[in-house]
């Protein structure tokens, strides 16, 4: 089978089929033809090409009802593979387990991924309102990083370049009904959780959910993740969430950041 073969010595064709499977997304799981060959500025036949060989091999499949197409469970295979393949899975689990059993509330992990964060743990329990606020997640969901704990506590120690791109490409649109819709609040809050090591979820993602979070840093001091401890707004207020829980989060956290590697400061 012949394949273009591009002057930097990369595959065209390879580039092609994951900017496809690169369309989908949490708030775009279905896709037509049409949609895609718009998006990738290719004709529809050369499109439908592509996503003929990535549904024969399992990388996406047609929906009967609408014709359109969703990931397939292939795509699942790799992610779950590359999960499993993280020491800080690994090493954040026994922690996460006993932050959850302690408090009787769900912990999450999760890390960045351009402007979503990406679960890659969870210890969740059965708790009263605890499928009010569960949102459907899994390991491997998706969220926007701006509306939750975990995405702020992240996005606040990157980089300013690394920042300035990312809120370039945010649609601030209210999801909550305490939603940060400004690049101006948003910095502000992210200023806030730089000096406070701590940051939270006030129903900014949806109503009803609260969370605290803490970042976890890598052995070269980078912050490469953030954990979270979710409740519903019944459960606790704001005030209570950071007294009770803030502390034990951010021992977890730094329990974390110790077995990656990281040296850190007496507290």
């Amino acid at each position: 089978m012949a394949t273009s073969e591009r002057g930097t010595g990369t595959s065209q064709s390879l580039e092609r089929g994951l900017a496809i499977l690169s369309s989908f997304n949490s708030d775009r799981s279905l896709i037509g033809v049409s949609e895609l060959s718009r998006d990738l500025e290719l004709s529809r036949s050369t499109t439908h090409r592509y996503i003929a060989t990535l549904a024969q091999l399992g990388y996406l499949q047609q929906d009967p009802d609408s014709r359109r197409y969703r990931l397939g469970p292939k795509v699942l295979d790799l992610g779950f593979s590359a999960i499993n393949a993280m020491d800080l899975r690994e090493i954040a689990a026994p922690h996460l387990r006993q932050l959850s059993d302690e408090t009787q509330h769900t912990v999450n992990l999760a890390i960045l991924d351009g402007i979503d964060v990406v679960y890659i743990e969870r210890c969740r329990t059965t708790g009263p309102g605890q499928r009010d606020i569960d949102l459907n997640l899994h390991v491997g969901a998706r969220l926007p990083a701006y509306c939750t704990a975990m995405g702020k506590a992240i996005l606040a120690f990157v980089s300013e370049d690394h920042l300035a791109s990312v809120i370039e490409k945010i649609d601030f649109a209210p999801r909550g009904p305490n939603t940060l819709t400004s690049p101006e609040a948003f910095r502000e809050e992210l200023g806030r959780i730089r000096l406070s090591g701590i940051a939270v979820n006030n129903e900014e993602l949806a109503y009803g959910l609260r969370s605290i979070a803490a970042p976890i840093h890598s052995n070269s001091g980078d912050v490469i993740a953030a954990l979270n401890l979710a409740v519903h707004r019944t459960m606790a207020s704001m005030e209570e969430l950071i007294a009770h829980y803030g502390p034990a989060v951010s021992r977890t956290a730094r329990d974390i950041s110790l077995g990656m590697g990281h040296r850190v400061a007496p507290a």
